[in-house]
């Protein structure tokens, strides 16, 4: 059985990240773009960061220019972007792909590990989400493809995926996971 630990990603600096040196910490794996109406949860991801790194939490951005091309940029504009507008720290990869015959690896395994959680109702972008993609694909509900930007997927301190948060989820709202997680 595949472990987080199992595999590699090219950080934003050009450098193999190995994920097997994240042993022991909780992750929270993140496709993350610039142009979004979900960017300003980059602010909320770097929250959860600072107030959880000590106890072992690791924020993990994957720029992705796969939805409405709100990712353009190259991995360094990407990156001062977030350093600039929303005091991001926590680590960022080269921009991937999540979906399709080019999706990293690392996007193959979360997606057989969780599949598509379902919008949260009470956001206000649920609808018009759900509206797009049942144009699209009437049965998009139960295929475990990213959707959208701001997927996030929480990794045990094992290596495990523990569960998958839609971008409708904001941040803070995934904080008592976090926690949960955090306490083991």
């Amino acid at each position: 059985m595949k472990k987080v630990y199992d595999f590699t990603a090219l950080s934003n600096k050009g450098k193999e990240v190995n994920f097997a040196d994240y042993k022991g910490k909780v992750l929270l794996i993140v496709n993350t773009a610039s142009k979004c109406g979900f960017t300003p949860q980059y602010d909320g991801l770097e929250a959860l960061y600072q107030k959880y790194k000590d106890q072992g939490l690791v924020v993990i951005g994957f720029p992705c220019d796969q939805f409405g091309h709100q990712e353009p940029g190259t991995d360094e504009q990407i990156e001062e972007f977030c350093r600039l507008n929303h005091g991001v720290t926590f680590p960022l990869m080269s921009k991937i792909e999540v979906n399709g015959e080019n999706a990293h690896p690392i996007y193959n395994w979360l997606k057989s590990q969780a599949g598509f959680a379902g919008f949260n109702p009470e956001h206000n972008l649920t609808k018009i989400l759900d509206e797009m993609f049942s144009k699209a694909d009437p049965d998009y509900a139960s295929k475990p493809d990213i959707k959208w930007n701001f997927t996030k997927f929480l990794i045990s301190r094992e290596g495990d995926v523990v569960c998958r948060f839609e971008p409708t989820t904001e941040p803070q709202d995934m904080e008592k996971s976090i926690e949960k997680e955090l306490a083991k």
